[in-house]
């Protein structure tokens, strides 16, 4: 495509910035009109469960370009205007007006997922302003019930436990962060809950809401709590693109460089996006900000005409009760689950347990608990796919 062709970008998060980022970087001179649905500048999402709820940073931390910084970039930016509706390249704002461009990049991520019925008080985590209500709610609260244990729910269940705040999490598996650990990863994760201070129910099946402060079980028990924070996972944005006759389940389907099943000239990026994954022979959309970050660079080095990174494994990290929680790879299944380091499989100190992730005697990923310098060391063998033998012997196993 052209240097001088016009870019719209839908989505004015991390997929949308970086993507416009590396446009520039890779001598795109043509204009670039930048879409997005909150009035606020462009922000980074990951401190708002941390930084953010904690009270540490005040919103203007978690900016990643501001007005002057746009400019710089030489972007037209449309903030506080949804996209509701894409003909071709031309997208449509729900003020009525409209954009064309000779390519369009979808970066509009997910939505926070929300249960039936669910009431006007009950908070959910996914935006600014969500972070900033919770922040506030949880100023006076006494007890605090999370339903879903997934890492958004862990990071809030920390910082509330930090403030004294009484904690329960409801999780319907047997394990919490099982999609992100595997069983036995999410039996550490389980750990840091309970010696963390916080009350865990797994294998507790949400019924339905009460009211805003109290849910009822499938065994018919109920729970009360001042707060309630559903953090059951997210949905893909994609409901604008209804009619379109593209493929949006579970994500917008997309070839393995990112262009829309489709189409000719429009890509997706980033939480939105199930590009091809020729490993599992299937589209397969990731909600990771390091995939973000790689998939934005290739899609604007397609656009541009260049050549393109290559794109490393995802990494993933939370902060949890005291510790960052990393992993690299696929971690979620796995044929055999081992321990690199540390004792926390066996009962001993949950911290500085490091677990590899084989499948097919090929390790495919590795989680870590409160051992950063260790899990750095196997960032190249996932990236490389090493044996089980390396790996052990790597390990001094």
């Amino acid at each position: 495509m052209a240097k001088q062709a016009h870019v719209v970008v839908v989505g004015a998060g991390l997929g949308g910035i970086r993507t416009i980022e590396r446009l520039r970087a890779e001598g795109h001179t043509g204009p670039i009109t930048l879409v997005g649905a909150e009035a606020h500048p462009p922000y980074d999402r990951p401190p708002l469960s941390k930084q953010i709820l904690k009270g540490q940073w005040e919103p203007e931390r978690v900016v990643l370009r501001d007005d002057s910084a746009l400019a710089e970039l030489d972007v037209t930016a449309r903030l506080g205007a949804r996209a509701v509706g894409l003909r071709g390249t031309t997208v449509e704002l729900a003020d009525g007006e409209s954009v064309t461009g000779d390519a369009v990049v979808v970066a509009t991520g997910v939505v926070a997922r929300t249960l039936p019925e669910q009431p006007s008080g009950v908070f959910t985590l996914r935006t600014l302003d969500d972070a900033l209500a919770l922040r506030d709610a949880l100023e006076t609260a006494r007890s605090l019930l999370i339903v879903g244990a997934g890492f958004i729910g862990a990071e809030v269940a920390c910082a509330a436990a930090e403030r004294g705040i009484e904690v329960t999490v409801l999780e319907a598996g047997t394990v919490p962060c099982e999609r992100a650990l595997g069983p036995r990863g999410g039996g550490l994760a389980a750990r840091l809950f309970t010696e963390g201070g916080v009350k865990l129910l797994c294998g507790s099946a949400f019924a339905r809401f009460v009211d805003a402060r109290t849910v009822e079980l499938a065994d018919g028990a109920t729970l009360t709590a001042d707060v309630i924070l559903v953090s059951v996972g997210a949905v893909p944005d994609l409901a604008w693109l209804d009619g379109t006759g593209l493929t949006t389940r579970d994500g917008l389907a997309c070839d393995a460089s990112g262009r829309v099943v489709g189409t000719e000239n429009v890509w997706a990026v980033g939480d939105a996006a199930a590009w091809w994954d020729g490993d599992a022979a299937g589209h397969h959309r990731a909600e990771h900000w390091t995939t973000t970050i790689d998939q934005a660079a290739a899609v604007a080095c397609g656009i541009a005409g260049t050549e393109a990174p290559t794109a490393g494994p995802a990494y993933v990290w939370s902060d949890q009760f005291g510790m960052k929680v990393q992993t690299v790879g696929r971690t979620g299944a796995a044929d055999e689950v081992v321990t690199l380091h540390g004792e926390g499989l066996e009962g001993g100190p949950v911290k500085g347990t490091v677990l590899g992730y084989f499948t097919g005697g090929v390790l495919r990923g590795v989680a870590s608990f409160g051992a950063p310098g260790l899990f750095v060391r196997y960032r190249a063998h996932v990236a490389s796919g090493a044996d089980r033998a390396a790996v052990l012997a790597q390990a001094g196993r």
